[in-house]
């Protein structure tokens, strides 16, 4: 075992902060500061500090699972499990055809991962069902922006151009919290001049820091940005000339806009009339401004149109492609970014290609070696695959997820999970998700393996394996090896990580994600590369990544920003007299997505042992009800109950939940799947509920 530092980046969020990992004489593994790092400047969360502690043994699986006869999940050889699941993958497809096996993939895979996860469903097994986790996290504002932009980054620059603007609107977002070394850059944005808007329904950590709060209604946050867009039209702000050089379709969001008058929208979201105003007025005050969104606007049912609002904003104002301004989505999990640029979601290819171009599909063909009509074509989103379970999907392989806490109605989709005649999970650790699995494969983790993920920012990184896995672990990589020549495909899987990475450079060469610059040894000596990166020809010099979009012209045939026109509507399921609560859900700082990991390290377990339901003190004393009594949460999917946690810092007609556990306290039990038209996201973060005393459980 080697005993010296090793540079690589944290398994968590989309900071994908920098840090040093170093083997211990007692087998544990040490974390220190990695300075040069420029995102988190060797700042990290408690997350990141413990997360080698899920590498022990006793947290972690080292043996593959089968499901014996009794029932019970047994230790098994490799061969076995792997026969086990090409076997049954196989029976399902001949026997219901391709599309009855699915595959469900993860945002925190790395970009070798997801691309080989992706080439598998297609070539290997000729599916079109498969799409990922990240469906849940950005997918409204990539849809945004794509109209928009013509093209999707999380961040069309880097963080450190943040603290150097004029304003920031931080919509639906609490870095404090979800990405905690970030925080610096907005408390360095007020200490140069700038001022920080938070939008949230909550007063979070994040809202303590800023210099104004608005707290709207869950759900109208489109009303919010078309009631400042209107402010910005009536008070003359305009930027008349930008808008007629870089943006079309500015008179049809004009008069959409401006049908959301602020005292309507004061109605609508419960931001007052001189609040609007004084946001108007901070934002377009300085030269510069920046408007970031993540999921509270984004995990809507209207959340493309949300997004697509704040962006008419930012280009009515003239804050989209020019320095230190724009607007950027803070991606939440690691890879989230990557993740779907290269193959895992249903209707893309490598590159971010679209699947449905005939171009797109011979150029990634001809790098597979394949006939481009034998790839099929786009498969159902997320939670539309996880709800054809057990009817239409027979057979489904989960790499990287655990839909059973994450996705929303969770209890239907943990029926429809139990309903598969077959399911295989790869993880880490036995996750609710893999407990109902036939077959569980236990994979390597970020610190055991070498690969690369792609931060918010669009910086491409490699993180560099630190410690040897443990006897009867193997890598994602070499389960789709082993799976593919089983099921007769012998050639094109793989198993060492730079070597599939030049592959993804081939496929994604000349798409609008073009990695074909980048390689190994650039991204360990540059600290990361920023896409798009374009291999240039053998005379020129190496291009030198992107930091900043869109400088110049915008990625649309014309070069042009688009406008889009979108009007207010209400969410899919407002309050009413049995549901007169409205609930939306989130994360807390000591845990991470599902927690299938977090909740094994047992400091982050001290400091957030489990859910809770946060209230005001005006709806608890209607309810009768005091700090720490179990609540009720009842929706129209079903019940979860946690302990009140009353605050002044959440509006009264809303209540709170975070994700991260299972059992009772589900959030997701209760959030509703009503999908957006475009982007397939599901509504979390808002759905209505009654909220009740439970009885007190006897220990």
């Amino acid at each position: 075992m080697q005993n010296t530092a090793t540079p690589t980046h944290c398994p968590y969020c989309a900071l994908q902060c920098g840090m040093n990992l170093t083997p211990a004489a007692d087998g544990t593994v040490e974390v220190s500061e990695r300075a040069d790092f420029p995102v988190n400047r060797g700042a990290l969360c408690g997350k990141g500090r413990t997360a080698p502690e899920v590498l022990a043994s006793g947290a972690r699986l080292t043996s593959p699972l089968v499901r014996s006869d009794g029932g019970e999940l047994v230790p098994a050889g490799w061969d076995e499990a792997l026969d086990r699941i090409a076997g049954n993958l196989a029976r399902t497809r001949a026997e219901r055809g391709a599309d009855a096996v699915g595959v469900f993939g993860g945002g925190g895979l790395t970009n070798e991962k997801a691309y080989t996860l992706g080439k598998f469903a297609r070539v290997v097994l000729s599916t079109s069902q498969i799409d990922y986790n990240g469906r849940f996290c950005m997918s409204s504002a990539a849809a945004a922006g794509t109209k928009a932009f013509g093209l999707d980054r999380g961040l069309p620059f880097p963080l450190e151009d943040i603290p150097k603007t004029g304003c920031v609107i931080l919509v639906g977002s609490n870095p404090a919290e979800t990405m905690p070394p970030s925080l610096r850059y907005f408390t360095e944005l007020r200490e140069n001049g700038g001022t920080l808007i938070v939008v949230d329904p909550r007063r979070t950590k994040t809202a303590e820091q800023a210099d104004l709060h608005l707290a709207p209604r869950p759900g109208t946050d489109l009303a919010l940005a078309l009631g400042m867009l209107h402010l910005v039209v009536a008070e003359g702000r305009v930027d008349e000339r930008y808008v007629e050089e870089r943006t079309a379709g500015w008179e049809e969001a004009r008069a959409a806009a401006m049908a959301h008058w602020p005292e309507y929208v004061e109605r609508i979201t419960g931001v007052s009339v001189p609040e609007l105003r004084e946001a108007v007025r901070l934002f377009c005050a300085p030269e510069a401004a920046m408007v970031l969104t993540a999921r509270g606007p984004e995990q809507q049912a209207k959340g493309t149109d949300t997004v697509g609002a704040w962006i008419n904003l930012c280009l009515a104002t003239g804050r989209a492609g020019r320095p230190l301004s724009g607007y950027g989505c803070l991606t939440g999990q690691g890879n989230g970014q990557g993740g779907r640029e290269h193959g895992q979601k249903a209707d893309q290819l490598p590159g971010y290609r679209k699947l449905t171009d005939p171009a797109a599909r011979l150029h990634v063909a001809e790098v597979w070696g394949v006939d481009p009509d034998s790839l099929p074509g786009p498969g159902r989103s997320a939670y539309e695959l996880l709800d054809a379970l057990g009817t239409e999907i027979g057979s489904l392989l989960v790499m990287g997820s655990n839909p059973v806490v994450s996705a929303p109605r969770a209890a239907h989709v943990e029926g429809r999970l139990r309903s598969l005649d077959f399911l295989a999970v790869c993880d880490v650790v036995l996750s609710e998700t893999a407990a109902l699995a036939d077959v569980v494969l236990p994979v390597t983790q970020w610190a055991e393996e070498t690969g690369t993920t792609t931060s918010l920012e669009g910086r491409v990184l490699l993180r560099r394996r630190a410690i040897t896995p443990p006897d009867g672990v193997r890598s994602d990589l070499e389960v789709l090896h082993g799976l593919a020549g089983r099921l007769g495909v012998e050639k094109g899987f793989p198993t060492e990580p730079e070597e599939v990475f030049e592959e993804l450079r081939r496929a994604s060469a000349g798409g609008p994600a073009d990695y074909s610059g980048i390689d190994y040894r650039r991204l360990a000596e540059e600290n990361g590369v920023f896409w798009p990166c374009p291999e240039p020809a053998e005379d020129t010099p190496p291009h030198p990544g992107t930091p900043r979009l869109f400088l110049d012209r915008f990625a649309t045939d014309d070069g042009r920003a688009r406008f889009v026109p979108v009007a207010h509507r209400p969410s899919a399921e407002e309050p009413d007299e049995a549901y007169p609560v409205l609930l939306t859900t989130g994360r807390v700082v000591a845990q991470y997505q599902s927690g299938a990991q977090t909740r094994r390290v047992a400091e982050l377990n001290a400091a957030a042992p489990g859910p809770f339901v946060e209230l005001h003190p005006r709806l608890a004393a209607r309810l009768g009800a005091a700090e720490g009594d179990p609540l009720a949460v009842v929706s129209r999917r079903g019940r979860a109950v946690a302990p009140a946690r009353i605050t002044t810092g959440i509006r009264p007609d809303t209540v709170f939940m975070p994700f991260h556990w299972p059992g009772e306290g589900r959030a997701n039990t209760l959030t509703n799947p009503a999908l957006d038209p475009t982007s397939r996201m599901p509504e979390f973060k808002v759905c209505a509920v009654r909220v009740e005393v439970a009885e007190q459980t006897v220990p």
